[in-house]
């Protein structure tokens, strides 16, 4: 492992915002950390940079325990969310700045701003005032930077957090191919489920200061280890249920449920795409409570009479209304129980 955590601990007030955990990144892996305010993920981030000390357990880079190395000796990069550029030097300067540390010359430093400034998308900007870019600019002329001195792991703290939704779907695959294209190895924080499902090779999920579930993108939204991340991930769908035989018994009435579904008292999700509408006169009879267009469906809340809220994906031109009596059946293949 490049990057290894053990017991790390770090304690404010006597209350431990990152409790024990243990966390390996892989040479060349990129690893998204996510999770609510106040999960210890951003801490973990520091804690690894250098920024903020263990309580106890231990960080190991290459194999070198970190204690006491400071954050400028650990040979990290490392990205803010506000990107923190120089406002009085220019894009060279900024992309710049990490090479004339390390006592690059200046061809050195002249070749590297150029290689990199193309490989982000910003060929012959170095002469230009930071000022003067995008939002989208300034993050890429940061990125840019953090990677000049070819760090051996590059952290990223919501790095796109403060951009709008549609540049920050298109910076995302741009960034996932360029880490591909130069082999970094990448541990990134956000509290974005979107944003890292679709860069990262492995999704850890936090939950007060603990890892609540760690595996590939597709792997935690498939079957969510538990309620919470079930719900983080923005599921609504989940109750509690007794299986028995295949079959889950839910406020929401008998479900089926996967071949070798663990079985007894446990948390059910189902899916949006698990909930079928049918005639009212059959399934569960459910009245549209609300509809919310998302673009490729809608998603539309359905109201039993005793029992909890259900949420289903409909096509766009099969939608009920709000008002609207339906029926609701549920299919299997869209179904987890969860631990």
């Amino acid at each position: 492992m490049l990057l290894s955590l053990q017991g790390a601990t770090v304690r404010f007030g006597g209350r431990a915002v990152l409790d024990a955990v243990d966390l390996g990144v892989a040479e060349h892996e990129i690893v998204c950390v996510l999770g609510p305010s106040g999960s210890g993920k951003s801490t973990l981030l520091r804690a690894v940079a250098g920024l903020q000390p263990l309580d106890s357990g231990r960080i190991r880079l290459d194999g070198h325990d970190q204690a006491g190395v400071p954050a400028h000796k650990r040979g990290v990069g490392l990205m803010f969310q506000d990107h923190q550029l120089f406002p009085q030097r220019d894009v060279g300067g900024n992309v710049a700045f990490g090479l004339r540390m390390h006592g690059a010359s200046r061809t050195e430093q002249s070749e590297r701003v150029r290689e990199l400034l193309g490989l982000v998308g910003l060929p012959g900007a170095a002469g230009r005032a930071v000022a003067a870019l995008s939002g989208g600019e300034q993050q890429r002329v940061a990125l840019a930077r953090a990677l000049a001195p070819s760090p051996r792991l590059l952290m990223l703290d919501e790095p796109l957090g403060q951009l709008d939704r549609s540049l920050r779907e298109r910076l995302v695959v741009e960034l996932r191919e360029l880490f591909g294209r130069l082999g970094t190895t990448v541990l990134a924080v956000t509290h974005d489920q979107g944003e890292a499902f679709a860069l990262a090779d492995r999704v850890v999920v936090m939950r007060d200061g603990r890892i609540a579930q760690s595996g590939t993108p597709l792997e935690v939204w498939q079957r969510p280890a538990d309620a919470f991340v079930a719900r983080f991930l923005g599921f609504e769908n989940v109750v509690e249920a007794t299986v028995v035989d295949g079959v889950a018994v839910t406020p929401w009435g008998k479900a089926p449920v996967p071949d070798g579904a663990p079985q007894g008292a446990r948390t059910l999700l189902v899916r949006p795409a698990g909930v079928r509408l049918v005639p009212a006169d059959e399934g569960l009879r459910c009245t549209v409570a609300a509809r919310t267009f998302r673009g490729t469906h809608v998603a539309v809340r359905l109201q039993p009479e005793d029992a909890p809220r259900l949420e289903a994906a409909c096509a766009l031109r099969a939608a009920p209304e709000v008002g609207d009596e339906v029926g609701v059946e549920f299919d299997a293949t869209e179904i987890a129980v969860l631990g």
